[in-house]
């Protein structure tokens, strides 16, 4: 503000612009735009009485100094152009267009300083400046939700899951059982259908429900979350580690959320989950519908105007939860899934082959190729085997053979012998003992031959044939 005032007065004596640069210490050019400004806003040297160096600059810098002698444009709208998707409206194109209509106004680089001054002033929500359509942002809230058994009086308490579209700022919000698998992937199904479609690209934060392994540069998924987004066809991109800027739409939302949904609901009882998140869909619809500060739209608006056109559309089907891990297939052709055992073809025996398990089937995969498929059992059926991936004779099986396995029990003692006979007759076939028999042969390893086969002796004596016993 000194600089300023010191300017007029040097200007006054009818100093150079040379000179006043070289003694207030500013360039060329700055002298001269304060010497504009003040010519624009009718300000002179000496200042009038009811003027301080604050008042001048408020006059010279401000928007309401300027806006009796520079047109300002509706930055409101300006905002609505950037973010729309149609025209591919930039900054500089919307400048170019004002600036025929007002050969007078502000350089570019002055509407842009204006710009950005006009949207610090907005919500936060509002600064964002995403396309429509482009990305959806989603989180647990760090605030809990609860409800309580009516049966047993027990409160559980509840995440929170908070999503938020980048281009309108419409938020969803859901409360879960917890930030496992299941919730985190039947979170979003329920988002993208209530925002009627879906974004093309998603922003989770690195939680283990998304990211099995966090990378600064190459983020590894959660191969049910990948899944689900081939099938909703979005594209995952996780926050960078230690970078919360880039999560800061949703940051923003979550803080919304925990302010004027979950904040006005504590006082509430619920006696189930369904009953809170009917609450809580109430809360987040009032704070959609209600208008940003200082400005005469909601995020709702901006949701119908420009984002949900943009949103690409729901698949025909639903998605249906899908569990992904890797298993080493056994000697017998089986490997284990939920303490069952499902065949492969023979030939993959010692494979390490990956598994996904919905609700009704099993399906295991070698690489990208479908190697077994199996209905899943829940039954007390521990052995699900397809014929079809039996070898056409059971001792031409790898060096494992019923013979060479009895042979080794006698080695130990009679009753290992005698016990690895009648555990091999005991399953519909040999090779559904094999793995029994391998730890059997673990046990002697640990324990010694003389323990192994006192315990085989005893499960004889009692008729318990079972590796457990």
């Amino acid at each position: 503000m000194r600089k300023i005032t010191e300017v007029l007065r040097l200007h006054a004596t009818g100093a150079s612009g040379r000179d006043i640069a070289r003694t207030v210490g500013v360039a060329r050019s700055t002298v001269a735009e304060y010497l504009r400004r003040a010519d624009a806003a009718g300000v002179s040297w000496p200042l009038p009485d009811d003027l301080d160096e604050e008042g001048v600059e408020t006059l010279l810098f401000s928007e309401a100094g300027q806006t009796a002698t520079r047109p300002v444009p509706d930055w409101a709208e300006v905002r609505k152009e950037l973010k729309s998707r149609k025209h591919h409206m930039t900054l500089r194109l919307l400048w170019l267009e004002w600036k025929v209509e007002h050969p007078d106004g502000w350089g570019y680089s002055q509407y842009c300083e204006h710009y950005r001054r006009w949207l610090a002033t907005k919500d936060v929500v509002m600064r964002l400046t995403y396309a429509a359509g482009e990305r959806m942002f989603v989180d647990f809230s760090g605030d809990k939700a609860s409800w309580c058994d009516p049966d047993t009086g027990e409160v559980h308490e509840t995440d929170v899951f908070v999503a938020v579209l980048g281009c309108s700022g419409l938020l969803y919000a859901e409360a879960t059982r917890g930030q496992d698998l299941a919730s985190w992937v039947g979170a979003h199904i329920c988002a993208w259908e209530s925002f009627g479609g879906v974004s093309e690209v998603t922003v989770p934060d690195n939680l283990r429900s998304a990211v099995t392994k966090a990378c600064y540069y190459d983020p590894e998924l959660n191969p049910t979350y990948a899944e689900l987004a081939t099938h909703y066809d979005t594209v995952v991109l996780p926050t960078r580690t230690y970078r919360p800027r880039d999560k800061a739409a949703v940051e923003a939302g979550v803080l919304t959320v925990e302010r004027w949904v979950l904040a006005p609901l504590r006082n509430r009882r619920f006696f189930s989950l369904t009953d809170l998140n009917q609450a809580i869909a109430t809360q987040v619809a009032a704070v959609n519908t209600r208008p940003f500060r200082g400005e005469a739209t909601s995020r709702q608006d901006l949701f119908c105007e420009q984002e949900r056109a943009a949103l690409r559309p729901l698949p025909t089907s639903r998605y249906e939860l899908a569990e992904w891990k890797k298993a080493t297939v056994s000697i017998d052709y089986h490997l284990a899934m939920d303490h069952r055992f499902y065949s492969v073809p023979y030939q993959l025996v010692r494979r390490r082959l990956d598994v996904r398990a919905t609700t009704t089937t099993i399906e295991i995969f070698d690489g990208a190729k479908r190697v077994a498929s199996h209905l899943r059992e829940h039954g007390a059926r521990r052995y699900v085997t397809d014929p079809a991936h039996m070898p056409k004779s059971h001792r031409a099986h790898l060096e494992w053979t019923p013979s060479k396995l009895v042979a080794w029990g006698q080695a130990v003692s009679a009753d290992t012998g005698v016990f690895v006979e009648r555990l091999l007759e005991s399953r519909p076939h040999p090779e559904h003992a094999y793995r029994a028999c391998l730890g059997l042969k673990k046990l002697a390893r640990e324990y010694g031959d003389v323990r192994l086969s006192a315990a085989c002796a005893r499960a004889l004596a009692i008729g318990s044939i079972s590796y457990s016993s």
